[in-house]
């Protein structure tokens, strides 16, 4: 359950149905399985950090999936073997490799991209929506493989499984400033024409929330100066409002309501990742760059 969807919770008392958001989610299935994806994350990082390399790549898999046949049901046909292998080369390359390894898998999967679309048809018919389909292509590729890859930069820098653990609870401290303050003050939308539920309340709320979140977890976790918590704490909740926005107009463009049903209360696992991705880019440009 992303950010939008926590901010608009309510309970149902209608009839003995469970509760639900005002998205018409299954409010105490949403909160069971997030509640139980955070603990084994935390195990996994404190105990065999290594181990959440594999977790996130699956993962990175399992929601390139879901977005690609998202796609293709709306006849926008994205080359799906090269974002699923190539989508793995720019993740798991940046174990070995670093910054490098991820970008040169990048610019390599890019390319193989355009010539699959070129050609997927046989060399005697033209492509139909080249442009449009390559577009798409290489937006998934850097939305959702790039983005994760910076998640295992994170993680290889000094004391990474405590960055990595930082910046999630951050994420965690934005949906719930979120809800808190979206659900006692919401009056006022923040972005009507993309996502009516979201106001300027619960993004204030998300500002508190995280910024204390920020504050405590930079000085207690990674014992780095106070300020550099309110800085994380302050890009997160803007990249992670962002990601929810991106997705969300992606949704609306496709006439969706979720990328996959895998996960319930939650929609597809890209349901769950579209505030993490662009936070573990903004989390290990600031870390790295102040620590």
């Amino acid at each position: 359950m992303g950010s939008d969807d926590i901010e608009a919770a309510v309970g149902d008392k209608n009839n003995g149905k469970p509760p639900t958001s005002r998205a018409g989610r299954n409010l105490p299935a949403a909160l069971a399985v997030g509640l139980g994806l955070g603990l084994s994350l935390i195990a996994i990082l404190l105990f065999v950090p290594k181990v959440f390399i594999g977790v996130v790549g699956v993962a990175v898999a399992v929601a390139t999936w879901e977005v690609t046949k998202r796609l293709r049901e709306a006849d926008v046909l994205v080359p799906r073997i090269p974002l699923l292998v190539g989508g793995q080369a720019v993740f798991w390359l940046g174990w070995p490799f670093g910054a490098d390894g991820v970008l040169g898998a990048f610019a390599a999967t890019a390319l193989v991209i355009m010539v699959w679309r070129l050609f997927d048809h046989g060399l005697t018919t033209a492509p139909k929506n080249f442009l449009r389909d390559t577009a798409i292509a290489l937006f998934t590729l850097t939305w959702i493989p790039l983005l994760a890859s910076f998640a295992t930069l994170l993680l290889l820098e000094p004391d990474g499984n405590l960055r990595v653990l930082t910046f999630m609870i951050l994420v965690v401290c934005s949906d719930v400033g979120g809800y808190v303050a979206g659900v006692l003050f919401g009056k006022h939308p923040m972005v009507p024409a993309i996502s009516p539920k979201k106001s300027w309340e619960g993004f204030c709320g998300s500002l508190v929330f995280s910024v204390i979140g920020g504050l405590l977890t930079v000085t207690l976790l990674l014992e780095a100066n106070s300020m550099i918590g309110v800085v994380l704490g302050v890009g997160l909740v803007v990249v992670a409002t962002l990601g929810d926005l991106i997705e969300s107009q992606v949704k609306r463009e496709l006439g969706i309501k979720d990328m996959g049903t895998l996960l319930p209360g939650h929609g597809g696992i890209m349901d769950r990742l579209d505030s993490m991705l662009p936070s573990a880019f903004v989390s290990w440009l600031v870390l790295s760059a102040l620590l």
